[in-house]
């Protein structure tokens, strides 16, 4: 029976080898996740996550100092979030073309296709920026990032809908932590605060920007459902192509809605009247826009080497800094209920990571096992 059993898997495998089609050039040369994952990988995960926390603690900052010693246009505080794609260009002229194979080309989205994802994409960002912008403006920067830590129970919402993402336990134990560390901050005592920022405005800050983390997560759905469903490819020149082409949509959009709005008009005396000077003024917008873009660069090297949800996580995982450095930078007050609206974020963003670690834990089971079968079948 052993030796008609060991024949008979001889035979099949055999059989599997034939009528398995030949494999391309291009699939045998992409290297798998565990072979990319060495020290040089480690070094970029890293470079790219310093980048990123770094440029989004530092844009924050930046930009709540623009509103606090005189700016005043919310177009303004729009407008630099995107603005500074310029400096991505010499990135994306270095990349290499895409290989102009027959069958390559029928598989691309039309020039139209590409055009409307790009422009609705920028559009969208424009709005997303204008929600950050208002929240900024009317709230304390501890309050204000400690709201957007929720745009990763949004992302993992709307991935439901558009991507098929799993709600298990760990997930919805993240979406209710972040949902009630952002209902938290609405019942703080701000006795204190209030001298500068009216209950009112405080209110409307708080809708916009929990507007712009909920626009943000869906904008993030939407691009895994872009690069997944018409795309089809993850290059570094094609997370480029989202990322510098709809900057450019948005910064045209938020243009024009600065021009209208007539705000463009009141700038010189805004820098004129500015508390740290005018040389301040500038050397203020001009750094946050960097860094913003700096944000970027990290955000699209941590989708390139990793994932878009890890490049998500990181970020959110870089939120709770911001409330530390504004305590040191503009006294923001470090209450109990902002310290427990921390902890609970933080607990959030552990409990949906290690989700993800379980899930990779169980695709790497599976690849091993479908390994091992094969193994026994063609020995």
């Amino acid at each position: 029976m052993g030796e008609a059993q060991e024949v008979q898997l001889q035979v099949m495998g055999k059989e599997a080898k034939e009528a398995s089609p030949p494999r391309h050039e291009n699939e045998t040369n992409q290297p798998a996740i565990p072979q990319k994952r060495n020290s040089k990988w480690w070094l970029l995960v890293a470079f790219y996550s310093l980048l990123l926390l770094a440029g989004q603690s530092v844009a924050v900052l930046l930009g709540r100092l623009y509103f606090e010693k005189g700016g005043n246009s919310s177009w303004m505080g729009a407008l630099v979030q995107p603005a500074g794609f310029p400096i991505l260009l010499p990135f994306y002229l270095s990349q290499p073309k895409s290989p102009s194979t027959s069958n390559f080309e029928t598989n691309l989205p039309s020039n139209l296709v590409l055009a409307s994802i790009y422009i609705s994409s920028g559009l969208f960002l424009a709005i997303v920026s204008m929600l950050h912008s208002l929240g900024l403006k009317y709230l304390p920067v501890s309050t204000y990032s400690l709201v957007c830590a929720s745009q990763l129970g949004f992302n993992a919402l709307f991935s439901f809908f558009l991507n098929s993402l799993k709600l298990t336990p760990f997930i919805i134990n993240s979406l209710v932590l972040l949902t009630i560390s952002s209902i938290l901050l609405v019942f703080q005592d701000d006795s204190a605060e209030s001298k500068q920022v009216y209950k009112r405005k405080y209110a409307f800050g708080f809708i916009c920007t929990v507007g712009a983390s909920a626009g943000y997560g869906l904008l993030l759905s939407l691009t895994q459902f872009a690069f997944k469903k018409v795309l089809k490819q993850e290059t570094f020149k094609v997370v480029l192509d989202m990322t510098i082409y709809p900057s450019l949509a948005c910064t045209i959009a938020v243009l024009v809605g600065l021009f209208a709005s007539g705000e463009w008009k009141g700038l010189g005396k805004e820098m004129e009247g500015f508390k740290l000077g005018e040389v301040s003024y500038c050397m203020t917008l001009i750094w946050t826009a960097i860094s913003w873009q700096l944000f970027s660069i990290g955000c699209v090297g941590l989708i390139f080497e990793v994932s878009s949800v890890f490049s998500n996580a990181i970020s959110t995982f870089g939120l709770p800094v911001v409330p530390v450095l504004a305590v040191f930078c503009f006294g923001d007050k470090m209450d109990v209920i902002k310290a427990i609206a921390m902890v609970l974020a933080i607990w959030g963003f552990l409990s949906y990571v290690y989700q993800h670690y379980l899930d990779d834990c169980k695709l790497k089971k599976q690849k091993s096992n479908a390994a091992a079968t094969e193994m026994l079948i063609t020995g």
